[in-house]
């Protein structure tokens, strides 16, 4: 999982993103990955690539986002992971409310977990037409813990 927000602007802290992929390095190559990853989207209630989920309307998809100190937890029925967030996006989650969760069928096997990754290589993977075709995209509501 990846994070990375917009563009602050006069009006807005800028639109937070996440995004999920696979490196494509499982034992059964990068095409089982890709079909595992479609039917683990389709079996949680979502499609790939043909509208916008929003689970503040969209009822009956079971996924959730927790943004606190630092970190954003993501669980899903098949995946839950945390990462470390910059305080821009974190500021950018508090403020909309909300995080655009893109889930890429297609493997990024460049993006290994615990290495940098330049703003080069992000923005050219994540402006790619045929990944964004491919991937789930939904809008997440941010909790955060009470108390």
């Amino acid at each position: 999982m990846i994070p990375w927000s917009s563009e602050p602007s006069a009006d807005s802290a800028g639109t937070p993103f996440l995004m999920v992929y696979s490196l494509g390095d499982g034992r059964d190559g990068p095409e089982a990955g890709q079909q595992a990853m479609r039917t683990a989207l389709e079996s949680m209630g979502v499609s790939v690539g043909d509208r916008l989920f929003d689970l503040d309307k969209d009822a009956g998809i079971n996924a959730s986002l927790l943004v606190e100190g630092g970190s954003v937890v993501l669980n899903l029925p098949f995946l839950k992971v945390q990462c470390p967030v910059p305080d821009e996006w974190q500021a950018a989650a508090r403020e909309s409310g909300q995080v655009y969760l893109i889930c890429s069928v297609r493997p990024w096997p460049d993006a290994v977990p615990g290495q940098p990754v330049d703003e080069a290589g992000l923005r050219a993977f994540v402006s790619d037409e045929e990944m964004l075709k491919e991937s789930a995209h939904i809008m997440m509501p941010v909790r955060r813990l009470q108390g």
